[in-house]
C-alpha cells in the first residue's frame, strides 16, 4: 500500500524502541499505512540503521529519528520540549521500548531501578509530557506490556526489592504499564482529553530483550532465547514480525465503545505465546482501579512537576 493513499496519511506517529526488533516492525508497518513516523532512539547508530531499513522497505515513507534515553528524565523532557516546540499534533504514540532482567541491579540517571525507570516511568513521563499534543491529535496511545504481568498485582515493596530480584522488578514494571494504560483511559474519558489508551502484549518471540547485551551486564544471550527461536520456526511461539502485530492492531483498530470503568482495548496473539493478533480479555492485574490510582500518584511523585498534567 502506498503511503500517499493509505489510511494513516497525515498522521504523526511516535514509536519508542524502534531501533530494532519489534519496534522496527511496528514503525515500518505504521509507515506502510501512511503515517509519518518519528523514531526516538538512544543509539544514533542503531537509529540510522533502523531508519535506513524502514526507507528501503517503504521508499516514499516520511520518517526521522530523535534522541531519547528513557532511563533519563532529562532526556525525556528534552524530547518533549522539542516536539512541543514544533507544535504538531501527535496522533499515535507507541510506548514499546523496554529492558528485561539485567543480571545485576542497575539504576537510571535519576536513581530508579532500571526496569521500573525505563519500562514504566520513562514512558509515563513521555506520555504526560506530550499530553497537549496528544489531545490536539485525539491520539491513540499504545502501551506494550508482557505476559510476565498476567498474574500478581502492584506491590511497592517488589518494585525495587532488596536483595535485587530481576524478574520481580520486571513484572512490577509491566504491571505498572497495564495499570497506567487503564488510568490514562479513565482520566481521558472523565476529563474530555479525547485520547484513547490501548494496551498490547507481543506474546513470546526471539527478540533482543533476551539477547546478549553487554551494557546490561549480559555477555551472552539467555538460553531461553535459543529455545524460543527454535519454537518460533515451527510456529509454537511468535516471530519478531508476528509479535509486533498486536501493537499495530492496538494502534489502528476502531476505538472501543465507552465503558464506565476500564477500557477493554487489549490486544495480543490468539494464543498466549503466539498466533494472529486479536482483541483479548484484560488480565486481572490491570483491572484494579484502586491500584491504578495509586500507581498514577506514585508515578507523578517520581517523575516530578515537569511532567505534571
Amino acid at each position: 500500500m502506498s503511503p500517499t493513499s493509505s489510511p494513516l496519511r497525515g498522521r504523526l506517529a511516535v514509536v519508542t524502541g524502534a531501533s530494532d526488533g519489534i519496534g522496527t516492525v511496528i514503525a515500518t508497518r505504521l509507515a506502510s499505512l501512511g503515517a509519518e513516523v518519528v523514531l526516538p532512539v538512544r543509539s544514533p547508530e542503531k537509529g540510522r540503521r533502523a531508519l535506513d531499513a524502514l526507507l528501503r522497505e517503504i521508499p516514499d515513507a516520511v520518517a526521522s529519528t530523535r534522541t531519547l534515553d528513557l532511563a533519563s528524565l532529562d532526556s525525556v523532557h528534552a524530547l518533549v520540549t522539542d516536539l512541543r516546540g514544533e507544535g504538531r499534533p501527535v496522533h499515535l504514540l507507541v510506548n514499546n521500548a523496554g529492558v528485561m532482567t539485567p543480571p545485576d541491579r542497575q539504576e537510571t540517571a535519576d536513581g530508579f531501578e532500571l526496569q521500573w525507570g525505563t519500562n514504566h516511568l520513562g514512558h509515563a513521563a513521555l506520555t504526560l509530557g506530550l499530553l497537549p499534543l496528544l489531545r490536539d491529535g485525539h491520539a491513540r496511545v499504545v502501551h506494550q506490556t508482557s505476559i510476565a504481568a498476567r498474574r500478581g498485582r502492584l506491590r511497592e515493596d517488589a518494585i525495587d526489592a532488596t536483595p535485587y530480584d530481576a524478574m520481580a522488578s520486571y513484572v512490577q514494571s509491566k504491571i505498572a504499564v497495564g495499570l497506567f494504560a487503564q488510568e490514562l483511559e479513565r482520566r481521558s474519558r472523565a476529563q474530555g482529553w479525547k485520547i484513547t489508551s490501548t494496551l498490547a502484549h507481543p506474546g513470546v518471540s526471539p527478540t533482543n530483550l533476551l539477547a546478549a547485551q553487554p551494557g546490561l551486564g549480559r555477555s551472552r544471550e539467555l538460553g531461553a532465547r535459543r529455545v524460543i527461536r527454535l519454537l518460533s520456526r515451527v510456529h509454537v511461539t511468535g516471530t519478531v514480525a508476528s509479535a509486533a502485530e498486536p501493537a499495530v492492531l492496538a494502534a489502528t483498530a476502531p476505538a472501543p465503545a465507552p465503558a464506565p470503568a476500564t477500557s477493554d482495548a487489549f490486544f495480543g496473539p490468539s494464543r498466549l505465546i503466539g498466533g494472529p493478533a486479536r482483541s483479548v480479555a484484560l488480565w486481572e492485574p490491570f483491572r484494579d482501579a484502586a491500584d491504578a490510582r495509586k500507581l498514577w500518584d506514585l508515578t507523578a511523585d517520581a517523575i516530578g512537576p515537569r511532567f505534571a498534567v
